[in-house]
C-alpha cells in the first residue's frame, strides 16, 4: 500500500480534490432523506396533526438554513476535513475542537452499528429465513469497497444512492397532489378535507408541537457533511456555496411538501401512521391507494438504498473527521496515513472496525449496552450544530477584529449575527428538551434522564479533560488563526 506523507503544517495534501458541486449537493442530501421522511413522518402528524408536524419541521429547517450559511461561509474560506472541529479549534477553544471532533466521529460509528443492524431486518422482509450474518457481511464490504476505491467513486456512489430517494420523494409529491385533487385514483378530490378534521389543524396542544419540533431535529441531521466534503471539494470557493444554496432549498421543499401531501391524503387519525412498519408507512399507503403492485416491496428497496446510503457516507465522514484529528494532533499519528488514491485506510478500518463491534454488542446481554452506545450518540448531530454556531460567531468577529473585508469572503452569510445565535438557542431547547417529560409528574424518572441525556456528560468530559490536561483557553479574537491554507 503506497502511502503519502503529510506535511508538518497538517494540510490536506494527502486527500485528493474530486468532489464536484454535484456530489456535495446530494451527500448533503441524500444523508438527511432517510427512514426520517419515509417511516417517522407519519407518527409527527399523528401526534401533531398535519399542522403541527408542518409548523415543526418548518422551523427546523430555518435552523438548519442558519447552520448551513454559518458553515458555508467557513468552510469556503478554509476548506478542511475537519470541518466545525477544526473551526472550534481556531476559533474558540482547542478543547472544544477536540471534544467536537472525538464527538462527531464516534456518532458516525455508532451510526454505522446501527444501520449493519437495520439492513439485516430490511433484508428479512423478502428472505425471512435468511442469516443475518450475511447481510451483515455483505453491507460492510459494499460500504467499504466504495469508500476504498476513491473520493470520487464514493461520491458518485453517494450521488446515485441520493438521487434514488430525490427521485421517490418527488414522483410521491406529484402523485400525491394529483390524487388530492382527483386527477389519478379514480377518486373525488380530497381538497383540504382531511388537514382541517376534528382538532386538525393542530392536535395535542403545544407539548405535542414541542414533541415533534425534537424529532423533526433528527431528521434533518446529516446536513452538516457539508463542512465534512470540504476538504476533497474540488474549486470549494465556488461549489460549497453552490451546495448551500441549493441544498436547504430542497430540503425543506421535500419536507414540506411531502409531509403536507400526507396529512391532505391520510387523516392523522388513521391508526396506521403511528407504525413505523415499511406495510404501513405513509408513503406505501399512498402508492397502495394509486394501485402500484407490491408498494410495500418497493419502498422497502427504497429504505434499504437509505441504509446503505446512510452507511456509506457515516464512514466516509468519521474516517475524514478521525484523520484530521491526526493531522491537528488530537488523534494518534496512524490515522494520517493515506494511499496513493488519496484514501486514510487507518481511520477507514478503524471507524468501521468500531462500528462493527458496537453491532456485535446487540447479541450479548439483550443488547443493553448497544442500547447505551446508541444513547450516548443521540445528541451528537445537534452538539455538532451548535459548535458550528458558536464557531460562525467567533469566526466572523476575529475576521472582522483583524481589519478583514468580507468582501474578500467567497461566501457571506447574509443573516449574521442573528443567524448563528437564533440557530443556537433553537438547538440548546431540542437539547435540552430532549426528555422534558421525565421533569413532569411530580417525581423525576432519572433512569429516563440519564438514557436521554447521557451524551452531555461524556462530551463535557472530553471537552474539560482535554482542556485540564493541555491548559487551554478560549483564543482571544486577535489571536484566531485565519490562514486558510
Amino acid at each position: 500500500m503506497s502511502e503519502i506523507k503529510i506535511d508538518q503544517l497538517g494540510n490536506n495534501n494527502g486527500l485528493k480534490k474530486s468532489l464536484k458541486s454535484r456530489h456535495v449537493t446530494m451527500i448533503s442530501l441524500g444523508g438527511t432523506i432517510g427512514t426520517g421522511l419515509f417511516l417517522a413522518s407519519g407518527g409527527a402528524i399523528a401526534q401533531a396533526g398535519p399542522g403541527g408536524a408542518l409548523l415543526a419541521y418548518a422551523l427546523i429547517g430555518v435552523m438548519v438554513y442558519f447552520l448551513m450559511t454559518s458553515l458555508g461561509e467557513m468552510a469556503a474560506y478554509m476548506p478542511t476535513s475537519g470541518s466545525f472541529s477544526t473551526y472550534a479549534t481556531k476559533f474558540v477553544d482547542p478543547a472544544l475542537g477536540f471534544a467536537l471532533g472525538w464527538n462527531y466521529w464516534y456518532n458516525w460509528a455508532i451510526t454505522i452499528a446501527a444501520e449493519i443492524a437495520a439492513v439485516s431486518l430490511i433484508m428479512k422482509y423478502w428472505f425471512p429465513d435468511s442469516s443475518s450474518m450475511l447481510w451483515t457481511i455483505l453491507f460492510i464490504v459494499v460500504v467499504l469497497s466504495f469508500n476504498l476505491a476513491s473520493v470520487k467513486a464514493f461520491g458518485e456512489a453517494e450521488y446515485w444512492f441520493a438521487m434514488i430517494k430525490v427521485a421517490t420523494v418527488i414522483v410521491f409529491i406529484i402523485v400525491s397532489f394529483l390524487m388530492i385533487f382527483g386527477i389519478l385514483g379514480g377518486n373525488d378530490p380530497v381538497g383540504f378535507t382531511n388537514f382541517f378534521k376534528d382538532d386538525a389543524p393542530f392536535n395535542g396542544g403545544f407539548l405535542a408541537l414541542f414533541g415533534i419540533f425534537l424529532a423533526a431535529g433528527f431528521s434533518f441531521q446529516g446536513t452538516e457533511m457539508l463542512g465534512v466534503t470540504a476538504g476533497e471539494t474540488d474549486d470549494p470557493g465556488k461549489n460549497i456555496p453552490k451546495a448551500v444554496r441549493s441544498v436547504f432549498w430542497r430540503i425543506l421543499l421535500f419536507y414540506i411538501f411531502a409531509i403536507g401531501a400526507i396529512g391532505l391524503l391520510i387523516p392523522y387519525t388513521d391508526s396506521r401512521l403511528l407504525s413505523e412498519d415499511i406495510a404501513t408507512s405513509p408513503f406505501t399507503l399512498v402508492f397502495e391507494n394509486l394501485g402500484v403492485a407490491f408498494a410495500a416491496s418497493v419502498m422497502n428497496a427504497i429504505i434499504l438504498t437509505a441504509m446503505l446510503s446512510a452507511g456509506n457516507s457515516g464512514l466516509y465522514a468519521a474516517s475524514r473527521m478521525l484523520y484530521q484529528l491526526a493531522v491537528d494532533g488530537k488523534a494518534p499519528k496512524l490515522f494520517m496515513k493515506v494511499t496513493s488514491r488519496g484514501i486514510p485506510m487507518y481511520a477507514l478500518l478503524a471507524t468501521l472496525a468500531v462500528g462493527s463491534l458496537a453491532f456485535l454488542a446487540s447479541f450479548f446481554g439483550d443488547g443493553v449496552v448497544y442500547i447505551w452506545l446508541l444513547n450516548a450518540s443521540g445528541m451528537s448531530g445537534f452538539i455538532a450544530w451548535l459548535g458550528i454556531a458558536i464557531s460562525h460567531y467567533r469566526f466572523r468577529r476575529a475576521y472582522v477584529a483583524q481589519g478583514n473585508s468580507l468582501s474578500d469572503l467567497p461566501y457571506v452569510s447574509k443573516f449574521f449575527p442573528f443567524g448563528p445565535l437564533f440557530a443556537f438557542a433553537l438547538c440548546m431547547i431540542v437539547v435540552l428538551g430532549q426528555n422534558y417529560m421525565a421533569f413532569m409528574g411530580g417525581t423525576i424518572d432519572w433512569y429516563g434522564v440519564v438514557v436521554s441525556y447521557i451524551g452531555l456528560p461524556l462530551f463535557a468530559a472530553l471537552w474539560f479533560g482535554y482542556k485540564f490536561k493541555h491548559k487551554t483557553k478560549i483564543v482571544p479574537l486577535q489571536d484566531c488563526d485565519l490562514s486558510n491554507k
